[in-house]
């Protein structure tokens, strides 16, 4: 199945300290390419990897499993564990959750965290429905491009499976119960106004992970898509700063030429 244009993933090799990007559900890379090429500007090896079932149809997405979409992170971070010293994993959304989960699993190999409205919880009384809905009503309506910045688009799916948001209900369960595994470096950036995801999960993964070296940062000019939104430098560079601190001397000046490499999928 053709990938959607602009959502393929991206790989940049650069120094020794790397960075995995997660994105988030029925979105693609291209909600975090301008970070990862960002990223890659400044010396970093990246890897921003598209998720099973994403980026091509939401057919393909109601046939995949949570266990799919953290086993491609799973993969990437493997990798990048093997070509660099150090390694942080970024993530949106529900790639905020999957991030948490590495972090969870893998302690020393991921080196902190850095999480843009990260998802926790599957809202509304209707969530409890999903296991006998899903079997019922094949999608709803989808939840791409809460962005505020005009012009500003996310290549995602407009439609949401049911069976897809099963799988999403059981995984961020599965999460929130390993979040006190969490020890990193940790950053969280929320925007105010969201209306994908409510404060309430920043605040309650800010609740209960073990992590020490903690920063919040509220975004009050962005939506659920603040990296394509009005904050997306403020978070770009945040997150280079939050790098910079842990992995001295790892972030280097833009220079001309440094290019990532987009695969197929």
């Amino acid at each position: 199945m053709p990938v959607l244009p602009g959502a393929e993933p991206y790989r940049h090799e650069g120094g020794e300290v790397g960075v995995l990007l997660c994105h988030g559900f029925t979105g693609t890379p291209q909600s975090l390419r301008p970070w990862a090429e960002y990223l890659a500007e400044r010396g970093f090896t990246v890897s921003l990897p598209l998720l099973p079932g994403h980026g091509t149809r939401w057919e393909d997405l109601s046939v995949t499993a949570w266990q799919d979409w953290y086993a491609e992170v799973d993969r990437a971070l493997r990798d990048l564990s093997e070509r660099c010293d150090k390694v942080f994993v970024f993530g949106l959304s529900m790639g905020g959750a999957l991030a948490l989960r590495l972090a969870a699993r893998h302690g020393d190999e991921v080196a902190g965290l850095v999480l843009v409205n990260p998802g926790n919880k599957v809202h509304g009384l209707a969530a409890h429905a999903l296991p006998v809905a899903r079997h019922l009503v094949r999608t709803v309506a989808g939840i791409a491009s809460d962005i505020a910045k005009e012009g500003s688009q996310e290549v995602g799916y407009d439609r949401v499976p049911l069976h897809a948001a099963h799988q999403l209900r059981m995984f961020f369960r599965t999460v929130d119960r390993e979040l006190p595994q969490v020890t990193q470096p940790l950053m969280v950036l929320h925007s105010v106004n969201d209306h994908v995801v409510p404060p309430v999960d920043s605040a309650r993964v800010l609740g209960r992970v073990s992590s020490t070296d903690v920063t919040e940062i509220l975004l009050e000019q962005s939506y659920h898509v603040a990296t394509l939104d009005h904050d997306a430098d403020r978070i770009f560079d945040e997150s280079v700063a939050f790098v910079d601190r842990l992995a001295p001397g790892a972030g280097k000046t833009p220079s001309e030429g440094v290019e990532g490499t987009a695969s197929g999928g």
